[in-house]
């Protein structure tokens, strides 16, 4: 199996920036792909965005096109969002998730976009 271990939610203003980080350990050898999901309360989760781990080929949300941007670096395992620009209807929980294998989800990191 994998785990996933995110981090960097928090508070930001609007406009501001922030990156948040998702470690993979366990099975790694099976992920295919990974991304990033969001739920905003009331509403179900949404992709946002996902990565190919061996070519790093990218599909974004149209909501955050231009905005987010999705990395990774596979000689430590992680798995990158950078955020810019954001906007208070980007505050939601955060997922990472694998693609392959079993698949797996993070534990979820809260963002919060608000003066």
């Amino acid at each position: 199996q994998v785990q996933l271990v995110e981090s960097g939610g928090g508070l930001v203003q609007p406009g501001g920036s922030l990156t948040l980080s998702c470690a993979a350990s366990g099975s790694i050898f099976s992920i295919y792909a990974m991304g990033w999901y969001r739920q905003a309360p009331g509403k179900q989760r949404e992709m946002v965005a996902t990565i190919t781990l061996r070519d790093g080929s990218t599909n974004y949300a149209d909501s955050v096109k231009g905005r987010f941007a999705i990395s990774r670096d596979n000689a430590k395992n992680t798995m990158y969002l950078q955020m810019n620009s954001l906007k208070p209807e980007d505050t939601a929980v955060y997922y990472c998730a694998s693609i392959g294998g079993q698949g797996s989800w993070g534990q979820g990191t809260q963002v919060t976009v608000s003066l």
